[in-house]
């Protein structure tokens, strides 16, 4: 019956933005520590006397900086299939205009590709 379909029923695209509402919620809790962490750390070198542990602290803020834009790219990600949940066009594939997999929305919800697309691609 799936194979028929061309889009998902409201009710699929409700059950799907919940999902990605939980997502986005749990990525902005995560970007706020990390924003936070940075800041901490950045105050704190200000007063530390430099020494041994400054190769770790510059490793360390590398570290988290990528890990911030990492989570601002996901929550962007995650920001655009909620507008095309809205524009009912969320778990179409990109590449084959096929519906993408519910069970591949789960565990990717940002995806735009099938996985047969996405292999395809490598």
């Amino acid at each position: 019956m799936t194979d028929n379909k061309t889009r998902y029923t409201d009710e699929e695209l409700s059950e799907f933005h919940t999902l990605i509402e939980g997502k986005i919620d749990e990525a902005k809790e995560q970007l706020a520590y990390c924003l936070n962490e940075l800041k901490e750390r950045a105050d704190n070198a200000d007063s530390k006397i430099k020494g041994l542990d400054d190769g770790v602290s510059t490793t360390e803020l590398e570290r988290m900086s990528t890990l911030a834009a990492r989570l601002r790219k996901h929550i962007q990600h995650l920001e655009n299939a909620q507008i095309r949940i809205k524009n009912k066009v969320y778990g179409i594939c990109r590449v084959s205009g096929k519906l993408i997999s519910k069970e591949r929305l789960r565990a990717v919800p940002h995806a735009t590709l099938s996985i047969a697309a996405k292999q395809q691609q490598r």
